[in-house]
């Protein structure tokens, strides 16, 4: 098997959900890896629980709308373990109404998250994959960003510039050195939508995720997939949905 074992991996958005599942399934499989996020009460619970399972873990403060943050989280790698092999970008946020509602601070605030936060991950370890000669970067996007529908414009938009802006990556990295990974899910359970601002709307994507969501350790057994391919096997993207989701 081609196991994530002696990897290093930097997750962001890492205190719950999605990437708190991946830090879980990746360190089971003997990876060490590095948690950012900004809940680092959260982050020092999953920690201590990874180690008292035998595996090996770290938290940092990172805020993804900061660059410097990101560059703290690779130089940790690099100043910790001597190298970062893969850079999981999972923070996000999720904020839905209609175009109509102008909610310009949700919109610039998905921008700096969902987007910005992407780019610093990228500007932070792009050098250091090229020193290398390898690295890995696996970003969480949406199904949002493939199927597009009312209330979502702005959050599927983001979404769909991560999609574009990893596959111009992977076009530019076919010398072998890096490797780019967009994981879109559907409907997961977790906290996405949790601030969403309107209570009618906040419900009900409440209540699809509770009636029609998979849980977070799907996703995160999909991104262990992908980082457990040989550095010559790239998986582009991977779109995970419930069954009964349309």
């Amino acid at each position: 098997m081609n196991g994530p074992n002696e990897k290093i991996i930097a997750i962001t958005g890492a205190s719950s959900g999605i990437g708190a599942a991946t830090a879980r399934e990746l360190a089971a499989r003997g990876a060490t890896v590095l948690l950012g996020a900004r809940r680092t009460d959260r982050l020092d619970e999953l920690v201590a629980g990874i180690r008292a399972d035998g595996g090996r873990a770290e938290a940092l403060a990172v805020d993804v709308t900061r660059r410097a943050d990101l560059q703290r989280l690779v130089d940790r790698a690099v100043e910790g373990h001597g190298r970062l092999d893969v850079l999981v970008s999972n923070a996000g946020i999720a904020r839905v109404a209609p175009m109509t509602d102008l909610d310009v601070d949700d919109w610039e605030a998905m921008i700096d998250v969902n987007l910005r936060g992407v780019l610093h991950g990228i500007s932070a370890a792009l050098p250091l994959f090229r020193r290398q000669g390898r690295g890995h970067f696996v970003t969480t996007a949406s199904t949002s960003g493939l199927k597009i529908v009312p209330t979502q414009a702005v959050y599927a938009g983001v979404k769909n510039a991560v999609r574009t802006t990893m596959e111009a990556l992977r076009q530019e990295s076919t010398d072998g050195s890096v490797r780019t990974t967009t994981i879109s899910p559907g409907y997961v359970r977790t906290e996405l939508v949790d601030h969403v601002e309107d209570p009618v709307r906040r419900a009900q994507y409440r209540q699809n995720m509770a009636e029609l969501g998979i849980g977070p350790d799907a996703v995160a057994r999909a991104i262990a997939f992908a980082v457990e391919q040989p550095d010559d096997v790239e998986i582009g993207d991977i779109v995970l949905r419930p069954t009964r989701q349309d």
